[in-house]
């Protein structure tokens, strides 16, 4: 069963590839349905810049709100989590 986090915070994938240090797991992407020569079948979404991921409350970032599931980074560095600050920080003067 999934575990939803209690807390996590939404950002475009763009602002994350920002940091120097990121290396994304793009497999761990949700996966979507489409229909294809009129047969359901199912892949991994392709992730862009455009596409909102979520910093979970332990600086991981996952495809979705679940802290468990489509985790798509968890290099969990002290750079990192500066970084994730800074990111809060800038969208608070905003």
């Amino acid at each position: 069963m999934a575990i939803l986090g209690k807390y996590c915070k939404a950002y475009p994938l763009y602002r994350l590839r920002q940091f120097p240090g990121w290396s994304e797991i793009a497999e761990n992407a949700k996966r979507i349905r489409k229909e294809v020569n009129g047969e359901i079948v199912e892949e991994t979404r392709k992730l862009t810049d455009a596409d909102y991921l979520y910093v979970q409350k332990n600086f991981t970032v996952t495809d979705g709100i679940f802290i468990d599931e489509n985790i798509i980074f968890s290099d969990v560095t002290p750079e990192w989590i500066e970084f994730c600050e800074k990111l809060t920080q800038d969208d608070q003067r905003t």
